[in-house]
């Protein structure tokens, strides 16, 4: 059992409780409330082996989250660029699962835990069109399929320029943008001609279609049990949005640059943003506008808004930056960490779990001097990743 007490605790669940404290066992949160010196002292006196940590002046937090992130799949930092998560044979790789290419030994996994990074929601590249499944993991573990905590997440579609240079080059489709949503449209409208021919074999009224792997890999978007996840920028935000309008799904907007041009289309959407990285280069073509300042106009609009880091692109350890600049725009420093907590966490559908310090979930928290997207010298102190420490800034 791990204790935890005098910290001034955000939440990440509408309070901040000064002088607060929180009861840590097997993994989970047991308790998160303000200093009470009666309940402490019996549980420090419980037969229960008791450690005790005395945050006095530190600010607690859950665990961060990027809800868009290449790590294990991709790593440009050795000698030959590794991308196992781009599977550029094809324009629809829907069935392919982003979980079957990560190395849990990629040493970016320790980096996003000893920066305060404890869940990513790891997807496949954007060469394709249909890119594959999306799934959510801790950071920490020897075993990706034990660090998950759900799979699939999300369905990725990319629009704009990566699909279209991939196969653009090769002189095959699609190499225009217009192309790309006819390739969605098509799909989509052969996946549900497919799910009905199922439902209707299933009542003995027709013979069972012929086995379609990634037409199967879209039957959960078309029940809305998954999302779709789409890499866009301010070249094809109104195409996305007109072509998930059409489709009548869930979805966010990845990258999202440009935002500030479409904010009334993006609140009438009812989508999410995942916005970032804010490191690109302002520069011709989709990294032209990087406008961090659109976050804040999202937020203040009732936009379900995340950041990322997009990392290895970008390295994980600006996701803390990332939000900084959001306060440096005018963003409240408490909305700011929501978009790297919480607010990641429901667009991943993982809120059950993880993104904000309540009874029940995952004790996944972070312990910093200082508050961080506020302190420039802020600094973390402790990760925590299911009650267990991971990361001691004195190791």
């Amino acid at each position: 059992m791990l204790v935890i007490k005098n910290a001034r605790i955000f939440t990440m669940a509408d309070r901040i409780i000064e002088k607060g404290y929180i009861i840590v066992d097997d993994g989970k949160i047991l308790k998160v409330d303000k200093h009470n010196e009666v309940l402490l002292d019996y549980i420090v006196s419980s037969r229960k082996e008791v450690e005790v940590f005395d945050a006095d002046g530190m600010v607690v937090l859950p665990g961060f989250i990027d809800c868009h992130s290449h790590i294990g799949g991709m790593n440009f930092s050795e000698a030959t660029a590794i991308d196992d998560l781009n599977e550029m044979t094809n324009n629809i790789t829907a069935s392919m699962k982003a979980i079957y290419g990560i190395d849990p030994k990629s040493q970016d996994f320790r980096y996003a835990y000893e920066n305060g990074i404890t869940t990513l929601g790891i997807t496949p590249g954007s060469g394709n069109v249909i890119c594959g499944l999306v799934f959510a993991s801790k950071t920490y573990g020897d075993n990706i399929f034990e660090m998950t905590i759900k799979n699939p997440v999300a369905l990725k579609v990319a629009l704009g320029g990566n699909p279209k240079r991939t196969y653009g080059d090769r002189n095959q489709t699609p190499s225009s943008r217009m192309a790309i949503p006819s390739i969605i449209l098509d799909l989509f409208n052969k996946a549900e001609k497919y799910l009905s021919h199922k439902e209707e074999a299933e009542l003995d009224k027709k013979e069972m279609p012929k086995y379609d792997k990634d037409l199967e890999a879209i039957i959960p978007v078309l029940k809305k049990e998954l999302p779709l996840k789409i890499h866009c920028t301010q070249f094809d935000m109104m195409t996305a949005i007109e072509v998930a309008k059409k489709l009548g799904f869930e979805f966010s907007l990845d990258h999202a640059w440009g935002a500030s041009d479409y904010i009334e289309e993006i609140v009438e959407s009812k989508c999410s943003i995942v916005f970032g990285p804010i490191g690109s280069i302002k520069s011709f073509g989709e990294g032209r506008i990087v406008d961090i300042e659109s976050v804040v106009e999202l937020d203040n609009r009732g936009v379900l808004t995340a950041l990322t880091a997009d990392a290895p692109i970008i390295s994980i350890d600006s996701l803390i930056h990332h939000a900084g600049e959001a306060v440096r725009e005018g963003l409240e420093v408490e909305r700011a960490l929501r978009m790297i907590t919480i607010n990641a966490a429901k667009i991943l559908g993982i809120d059950n779990r993880v993104g904000s310090l309540e009874e029940g979930k995952d004790a996944d928290i972070l312990i910093f001097e200082g508050i961080p997207a506020y302190n420039t010298n802020a600094k973390l102190i402790k990760t925590i990743i299911d009650g267990k420490v991971v990361y001691s800034s004195n190791t």
